[in-house]
């Protein structure tokens, strides 16, 4: 056998590959095929290994700030302090915990590849037909096809009688594709090598015998599942930007830390007091210390989850399920959705749109209109819109039920459903005149025709393209009278069918004739009285035409990537908005011809794409993200799980495969291109909550700092033990930061541009905010020390810590927006953050009680006196944010 890699079969005639296969019409003999099994293995899908959960599990403590903390319980363990040690591992344990239930949750794409394989099939071998496991399909296999059977490996057709199959997972287009023997003439994508079967497509209609040219991770579905497992997941920006801030925040927080190290130090070795010097290293080192553990957010990595779950909770309310939580934010700076067209721009489901016949002088092109039930179908002189009712519910083997059960070719329940509007009732119809005999569909003849008995008279209907039933008319059905086909009548039937094909109508042609008693055949398919047309299309979703707009305004560019043809493609686009004039539509055998200068320069004005591959998806995705736009993907089809995987986003449809569901990271649960844009905005407020939040955080440790700070160039005692620091961080500052999550959305949120995926953690005002907030915090703190400080400094200490506390409970008011007071947004708007103040100020109280105070280091002295004087300066602190908040709406 020669070498077959990457032959392009579907050029050739049936014979030849044949023969490149060293096979026949009878099969491989059973030497042959252990020969070739050896050769080539089985008919599988490979899989590489997953990480070992004790991986993923260690993997969570590679960041910066965590092995800071880490270092920091060592040394505490060492010089005692348990207890400050056990909490930091506590929550360093339960954050690992979380990640690795996440990370594990995602289940293997190629997992579900592989439960898509076919279990069993038909073959030819030794001149005998049988049924064996798919797996031990070879190349040069002869396979038989019929209705119902899923294709178990990729091969050229041989023979194929009335053959449809669904190749939706590869191509993503429900619309079974009509196949044929006969060589192609020229290079195709999958969806129009019509000489072709691929594995784990599916039979619809008729019976075909092939040759086996490609299995396992050879075919069109291994490829898949080859891009699948050599496809990176892509960091969202929110975990970028985690990951740079906790890298940079972690160097500042060592040098910090070393700093005042040295600073003490040297202060000890020039001005002597006499303490022992190894005390004095010990003491200045836990001083640093204790600055690590309040310069780290150690609950930030739990408040994000938790904050992005509130988002995928209110997502889920609108039909969009998030499975990874990031997820969540991504879709709030999401400049591009690269969108499918059918089901999801579409409402996937072929509806007959306009019908037309010929009155005399011209075509009567009419919308279709629910119409009144009629009460008699039944009539001595047939009318054309009546003839055309009867062909479309006669000449059909689709049906639907009562309940509204479709079964059959979508085109033919778009012809059950016409006549149905119509008020001619499919089913009373078929009951009325029934079928006598039948010339079943063929995708050469490309004609469809049925015998029935109308008013005493054999008649049979046809239906077809077109241009066939068009050419064998003789006469055409005017009103209730017959004429002559004449050349200008012709000319103006062909003008409207091209009108309709233009504006990316599916269009049928149908015909009758009368007959006498004999057995139909092929034969009789001639001599037509043409009826009419009827023109169908899979329409826009109505909500879909707002949602395109409200993306624009949003600044996100919708483009449709389908595997339909181009001219419809395009005539969606414009109905619904995506294409506008100046825009450009590509095919992906054009695309393939473009270089990637070419592609990154015409990039931005390409709205569709057409007939493309699962290549072709992921060098599109992959052009957006060489602009450094966040780039969102929606499937449904197993040939788009490689470009969800690869996009900044992945959006499944729920009614896809679940390999997509796999590769994604949010499932639409009503497959609707809007309820994408109602995502979109929850994303942008997620976001904008975690930035409140993460403000929040960083300038109450920022105030913490300033004070530690400046009590070591003040020279006093430390204003914070490790445990009150720790407390603030973990328990304290949790619940305001997590009721910051749950903001609602701020006006003009979907107005503004998609932030910049670059911006970091800080960007946008963030930075300002807390440099103020903490100054601000910091400020009552060292007030609060220095006041405490009169009486002891114990009580210096415990005045500090008092006021810290309440300043950063108190500057959750001032955390809601960065634009408006509290008052300005609705102080009552937000439950979550009057819960939240109520519960820390609770446990304030707790602290301050007589049996709790020595736990924290407050002396048995602290008085009501000593609270309100920290009452007033955290007030006042918060009471500074909110009034720069006024000066610069002001200015």
């Amino acid at each position: 056998m020669n070498s077959i890699k990457d032959k392009k079969y579907y050029l050739m005639d049936s014979d030849s590959v044949v023969e490149i296969f060293d096979s026949n019409i009878s099969g491989l003999s059973s030497d042959e095929v252990k020969k070739r099994q050896e050769k080539f293995g089985k008919n599988e899908l490979r899989e590489k290994e997953s990480d070992p959960t004790w991986k993923i599990f260690l993997e969570s403590f590679k960041d910066p700030m965590v092995i800071i903390l880490i270092v920091a319980a060592v040394i505490q363990i060492i010089t005692g302090s348990v207890m400050e040690s056990l909490i930091i591992f506590l929550v360093l344990i339960l954050n690992a915990v979380l990640g690795t239930i996440q990370t594990k949750k995602a289940e293997s794409s190629i997992n579900s590849l592989k439960q898509m394989s076919v279990p069993s099939a038909k073959v030819i071998r030794d001149g005998e037909k049988m049924t064996i496991s798919s797996k031990e399909i070879v190349p040069g296999d002869i396979v038989l096809l019929e209705a119902g059977d899923y294709v178990p490996s990729d091969g050229r057709l041989l023979e194929a009688e009335s053959l449809k199959i669904v190749e939706g997972m590869l191509t993503g287009e429900s619309e079974p594709t009509e196949k044929s023997i006969h060589k192609l003439d020229e290079d195709c994508t999958v969806g129009d090598r019509v000489n072709m079967v691929y594995s784990t497509s599916m039979v619809v209609n008729g019976r075909a015998k092939y040759v086996c040219t490609e299995i396992g991770m050879d075919t069109e579905i291994g490829k898949i599942a080859d891009l699948l497992e050599n496809t990176d997941v892509k960091q969202t920006p929110l975990q970028s930007n985690i990951e740079s801030f906790s890298k940079k925040l972690g160097v500042a927080i060592v040098v910090i830390s070393l700093l005042i190290f040295a600073i003490q130090v040297f202060r000890a070795l020039t001005h002597p007091t006499g303490q022992d010097i190894k005390a004095v290293v010990l003491n200045s080192f836990m001083f640093a210390v204790a600055i690590a553990v309040a310069a780290i957010p150690e609950a930030l990595s739990s408040i994000v989850t938790i904050v992005l779950s509130v988002g995928t909770k209110t997502m889920s309310k609108k039909n969009s399920i998030i499975r990874k939580l990031p997820a969540v934010e991504t879709l709030g700076s999401t400049s591009v959705i690269c969108t499918d067209k059918t089901g999801t721009l579409t409402m996937n489901k072929m509806t007959a749109v306009k019908y037309f016949t010929y009155d005399g002088s011209s075509l009567i092109s009419r919308d279709v209109e629910d119409k009144p039930v009629l009460e008699d179908i039944s009539f001595d002189k047939l009318n054309s819109e009546m003839m055309l009712n009867y062909a479309s519910a006669l000449c059909n083997d689709s049906t639907v039920s009562e309940e509204g059960l479709e079964i059959g070719d979508p085109t033919e329940v778009a012809l059950t459903v016409f006549s149905d509007k119509m008020g001619y009732i499919t089913n009373r119809v078929r009951d009325t005149f029934a079928r006598t005999q039948e010339i079943p569909f063929d995708s050469d003849r490309k004609l469809m025709s049925t015998a029935h008995k109308i008013n005493g008279k054999n008649i049979m209907f046809t239906k077809g393209a077109p241009d066939i039933v068009l050419s064998r008319s003789v006469k055409v059905l005017m009103g209730e009278n017959v004429v002559d086909m004449s050349s200008e009548i012709l000319e103006a039937i062909k003008n409207q069918n091209e009108e309709y094909s233009k504006n990316a109508l599916r269009v049928l042609a149908f015909g009758y004739k009368e007959f006498n008693d004999e057995i139909l055949d092929v034969d009789f398919e001639d001599n037509f009285v043409f009826i009419g047309l009827i023109a169908m299309i899979d329409p826009p979703r109505k909500e879909v035409i707002y949602a395109v707009s409200k993306a624009k305004s949003a600044g996100i560019k919708p483009i449709m990537i389908t595997g339909d043809h181009k001219t419809t493609a395009v005539a969606i686009g414009k109905e619904i908005g995506i294409f506008e004039d100046g825009d450009l539509s590509y095919t992906g055998q054009e695309l393939d011809d473009l270089t990637d200068e070419e592609l990154d320069k015409n990039l931005e004005k390409i709205s569709v794409y057409a007939r493309v591959s699962p290549q072709n998806k992921i060098r599109i995705v992959g052009a957006w993200q060489k602009k450094n736009k966040v780039t969102a993907m929606t499937g449904d089809g197993v040939n788009d799980a490689p470009a969800l995987k690869n996009a900044d986003i992945g959006i499944a449809m729920g009614s896809g495969t679940e390999v997509a569901k796999d590769a994604s990271a949010m499932v639409l649960v009503d497959d609707n291109f809007a309820s994408i844009v109602d995502a979109v905005e929850v994303g942008r407020t997620v976001y904008s909550n975690i930035k409140k939040s993460i403000t929040y955080l960083f300038s109450g440790n920022l105030g913490a700092i300033i004070s530690i700070l400046f009590a070591v160039f003040a020279d006093w005692s430390n204003p914070y033990t490790a445990l009150q620091l720790i407390f603030i961080n973990m328990v304290n500052d949790s619940l305001p930061a997590i009721a910051l999550g749950m903001e609602g959305a701020e006006k003009g949120v979907m107005n503004r541009p998609p932030r910049d995926k670059n911006e970091g953690l800080l960007g946008g005002g963030t930075l300002q905010a807390i440099l103020s907030r903490g100054v601000f915090v910091g400020i009552a703190a060292i007030l609060a020390q220095f006041i405490g400080m009169k009486s002891s400094p114990e009580m210096g200490v415990a005045m500090a810590f008092t006021t810290l506390l309440l300043s950063r409970t108190f500057q959750t008011f001032a955390c809601r927006s960065d634009y408006n007071t509290s008052f300005g947004i609705g102080f009552f708007t937000n439950k979550y953050v009057l819960m939240a103040v109520v519960v820390c100020l609770t446990l304030l109280g707790v602290v301050l009680l007589p049996p709790v105070r020595p736990i924290f280091m407050i002396p048995a002295e602290f008085s009501t006196t000593n609270l309100l004087t920290s009452f007033g300066l955290a007030l006042a602190s918060v009471a500074c944010m909110e009034a720069v908040k006024i000066i610069r709406k002001n200015r």
